[in-house]
């Protein structure tokens, strides 16, 4: 199905560096400790924000896995899930210094 296809595009390692890419197109800050991420924004208030890229894992990339249509889908999705959560535990030690 489409929609899982487009989903999965923004899940798993493509789908961080997009998210990267797209948070320095529009300047936005990697991370910011003290921005907390908003998960009741209106579609209008997503679309305007300018929250730091790691609050778009939680506030729209970690929520697709859930909402997949197809088996195929489902467990291509549980797969990049799993990584971008591996990814942000890396991040978030590198962040605050940790070997």
């Amino acid at each position: 199905m489409l929609q899982d296809a487009d989903r999965l595009d923004a899940m798993g390692a493509i789908g961080i560096a997009r998210a990267f890419n797209y948070g320095g197109f529009k300047n936005r800050e990697m991370y910011n400790p003290q921005i907390k991420s908003n998960l009741n924004q209106t579609k209008e208030q997503y679309k305007n924000s300018t929250a730091p890229t790691i609050n778009h894992f939680y506030e729209k990339l970690f929520l697709l896995k859930d909402l997949m249509n197809t088996p195929t889908g489902k467990k291509m999705a549980e797969q990049r899930h799993e990584f971008m959560e591996t990814y942000l535990k890396e991040f978030y030690k590198e962040w605050v210094g940790e070997v």
